[in-house]
């Protein structure tokens, strides 16, 4: 009777040279985007319900993203500074997001 081949089982990462910037970046729970995070953020698009960028080009577009205008790296003073927030579209998040993180799908790293 033939015996299935054993399976490749690749070796988890050693070392964080290794690793992926998605498990390097953490989780959104590790980086502050908790319960209270989401139920702030909705009471700010409550409050200021157009895209920011948007609105500069002439568009009225719904906000559904909160942004932080400045990157808050983990820092979570600048993460609940509120005139750090700003509404914007998802393609408008995602496109700033992106610019910032140096392209879709890579995380920064530093």
């Amino acid at each position: 009777m033939p015996v299935r081949p054993p399976r490749h089982k690749p070796a988890s990462p050693a070392t964080p040279r290794h690793t992926t910037p998605e498990q390097q970046r953490g989780t959104s729970n590790e980086r502050g985007y908790t319960y209270r995070w989401q139920q702030s953020s909705k009471g700010y698009l409550a409050k200021h319900p157009l895209c920011v960028h948007c609105q500069q080009r002439g568009r009225v577009v719904v906000a559904t993203d909160v942004d932080h205008i400045v990157p808050h790296r983990g820092d979570m003073v600048l993460f609940w500074d509120r005139t750090n927030w700003q509404g914007l579209c998802h393609a408008c998040h995602s496109a700033k997001t992106a610019k910032e993180d140096g392209g879709f799908g890579n995380a920064r790293r530093g």
